[in-house]
């Protein structure tokens, strides 16, 4: 039988991922609209986001943070280009996002000293086996396999080398242990539901040493120049961006990061998404014909949830399809290079209720394609 209620908000993409409950565009603060970034209204707003995400995710005082381009992916891209060549590179990855940092340190960049420590999908690789001296790159969540570091206990405290981590679809729903990060991006259209074009670095006081001590060998394009004359920008970190950023973009942010303040901060946020990972869970547990990609339950991610089914490809289509048709569920199936299966966003900005009002239409649209 054909289930009768519906998820209130069906959108359960894992990017750009779903608005905040009670998203309205007029509730936006649009006075920095058709001035330059430059000016001191245009630059007091992106100073605000800048500030604001330092105290909302509790990052230490001496760290750096900026706005630059092309989301997350920009982000990292900068600070790889940037930063690696001066040691050895332990690569660790168990998904397709990691995967393309180590093509890119590998192919692009063409180090000859670099480490691959991998692992299939839903697995995680052995990371004791990083070396302290190495710089390491590694993502903290695997957006396109479900899986996540459980913490960061096994990078030293000792380490020489750089932390590179890649936690964009981490930060605002899981704790991240800033001592341990060196390198930290991330962008704003994940967690907090905000729009893309925009990525997130920050920096600790190893980070922002190397890039003051140490110049790659290879050109660097101007959208990645974060010092000039051996020294910091420090501009850039106090809201002088780049490049012209949106500041559409930076109103719906703030707007963002507001809603987190109000819920109670971070904590809160992770507490949301940790508490929609447990619905599904439940699920899970009472159904055989699904289960998770992670293959143990404490390195599943509590935002980007990857799920098997027993279903062929063409009959995960339709039920895919019968779903979105349904205004149930739209854009959960799996990433185009990641196992088949499902992919369910369980981010802080998706309510308990939509998710436990999603799961009898999984059910139906199992049965519906079996039958």
């Amino acid at each position: 039988m054909i289930p009768i209620n519906k998820p209130l908000n069906p959108n359960f993409s894992s990017g750009p991922c779903s608005k905040r409950p009670g998203y309205e565009l007029a509730q936006l603060d649009i006075s920095t609209l058709g001035r330059s970034h430059r000016s001191d209204i245009g630059k007091a707003a992106l100073k605000q986001a800048i500030e604001q995400t330092k105290e909302l995710l509790k990052i230490p005082e001496d760290y750096r943070i900026a706005i630059v381009p092309a989301s997350d992916t920009g982000a990292m891209e900068m600070m790889l280009w940037s930063l690696l060549g001066a040691r050895p590179v332990d690569v660790c990855y168990w998904e397709s996002f990691g995967k393309g940092w180590f093509s890119d340190i590998k192919n692009e960049l063409q180090l000859s000293h670099v480490n691959e420590i991998t692992a299939d999908y839903g697995q995680l690789p052995d990371l004791t086996t990083t070396n302290p001296e190495h710089d390491i790159v590694f993502t903290w969540n695997g957006t396109t396999s479900g899986v996540k570091i459980a913490n960061a206990d096994w990078i030293s405290e000792k380490r020489t080398g750089l932390t590179i981590c890649d936690a964009t679809s981490a930060v605002f729903a899981m704790p991240m242990a800033w001592d341990k990060l060196d390198v930290t991006t991330f962008s704003w259209q994940k967690v907090l539901g905000g729009e893309g074009a925009h990525g997130m670095i920050i920096l600790s006081p190893a980070a922002v040493e190397r890039l003051e001590s140490y110049t790659p060998t290879w050109p660097l394009p101007k959208i990645f120049r974060l010092t000039k004359n051996g020294k910091l920008i420090e501009g850039i970190f106090t809201g002088a961006t780049i490049n012209t950023p949106s500041m559409l973009c930076v109103a719906d942010y703030l707007d963002a990061l507001n809603w987190i303040e109000k819920i109670g901060g971070v904590d809160a946020a992770i507490s949301r998404s940790e508490s929609n990972l447990a619905i599904l869970a439940n699920f899970v547990d009472q159904h055989e014909w699904i289960d998770f990609l992670a293959e143990q339950a404490e390195y599943r991610s509590n935002t980007s949830v990857c799920l098997r089914l027993a279903l062929s490809d063409a009959e995960l289509k339709e039920f895919c399809k019968l779903l979105a048709e349904q205004q149930v569920a739209y854009d959960i199936n799996a990433y185009k290079d990641a196992p088949s299966g499902l992919r369910i966003w369980c981010g802080a900005t998706i309510e308990s209720h939509d998710i436990e009002l999603l799961l009898p239409w999984l059910t139906w649209a199992y049965d519906k394609v079996k039958t």
